[in-house]
């Protein structure tokens, strides 16, 4: 088969014909039809994310759709001819989905939207799933609720805030003043990123603050997450890295939980949790509950680095994908 493979950090990806996987009992061979671009992506090609543990010789990709070829001998969800999406690779020196086939856990995989092209799927497994173990798994979100995401119209933040509404909560984002079309679209209420942050807690909450605080963005961005939530609410950072003064916080009673999406796959525990969260994904897709964002710009396997420098620039519009 066919694969891109990293052999130097900041190199380009080498086209390769390489042996096809071999699966296990538990997995599944997929023929990889579409595979998302993520930023976490371009650290890794840049050797900037020993986080993610994907030592060279590597093979990228970390969201894919695709066909199942052949399933191994356990494997009762899934059968030849299935189209599948999942987060299935491209970390802790598993194969990721820059390539022909690939043999995928199934229990990190779920039936893909049948009103969902590849392409789209592939655009929605990491951001879904970091979005989900945020707002459900560890905040708890209820109907009703007040939930601010910061960064709306990043490729977790469109998300988050279209699981938050299908959940009936009562949603704002920040971000900059060309993307408000963009927030308003997926229905939540515009906070100009730039926006004093008393001000916007006064406006929106009536100085309460919100229930539920979710920060895609880092840095001083999760210090304001501390002022803007309300007592005994609740905090979720997806990047929650640094060093941080947790007095606003505790001075509120409230929470903080991280979310590190990668660890099923790093560890191997949690990987079936994986698998329902993109199914619950595949629910709300077919409700029209969920949609995600995608660049219209298409690439291969022969320019994916054309796709890798979108992103760093921060050029991209929409989440990107490779055609396989």
């Amino acid at each position: 088969m066919r694969a891109g493979v990293l052999e130097t950090h900041n190199a380009p990806l080498r086209l390769s014909t390489i042996s096809m996987p071999e699966i296990g009992p538990h997995d599944v061979l997929v023929r990889v039809r579409a595979s998302g671009v993520n930023p976490l992506d371009t650290k890794i090609h840049a050797g900037a994310a020993a986080h993610a543990r994907h030592p060279l010789l590597a093979i990228p990709g970390i969201d894919l759709a695709g066909v199942v070829e052949m399933a191994g001998g356990e494997v009762t969800r899934f059968k030849p001819g299935d189209e599948v999406y999942g987060m299935t690779g491209g970390v802790g020196g598993v194969q990721g989905s820059l390539a022909e086939f690939a043999a995928v856990d199934a229990d990190l995989l779920a039936l893909k939207p049948a009103n969902l092209s590849m392409r789209e799927a592939a655009a929605l497994p990491l951001i879904v799933i970091t979005a989900w173990e945020g707002l459900i798994d560890r905040a708890a979100l209820k109907a009703g609720q007040k939930v601010l995401i910061h960064g709306g119209a990043g490729g977790v933040g469109h998300v988050a805030i279209q699981i938050a509404r299908a959940f009936g909560a009562e949603v704002f984002a920040t971000g900059s003043p060309s993307q408000r079309a963009t927030i308003e679209g997926f229905g939540a209420v515009f906070i100009d990123r730039d926006s004093p942050l008393e001000a916007y807690v006064t406006q929106h909450t009536d100085g309460r603050g919100f229930d539920i605080v979710y920060d895609t963005v880092g840095g001083k961005v999760l210090d304001a997450s501390f002022e803007a939530v309300r007592r005994f609410g609740h905090v979720v950072s997806a990047l929650g890295w640094g060093t941080h003064a947790l007095a606003p916080l505790s001075f509120r009673a409230a929470n903080y939980s991280g979310v590190f999406t990668l660890l099923p796959l790093l560890s191997g525990e949690g990987r079936a949790h994986h698998g329902e969260i993109m199914a619950e994904a595949t629910r709300l897709v077919e409700a029209g509950k969920l949609v995600p964002l995608l660049d219209a710009r298409r690439f291969t396997l022969e320019n994916v680095g054309e796709a890798y420098a979108l992103i760093r620039d921060r050029a991209a519009k929409g989440k990107l994908v490779v055609d396989m």
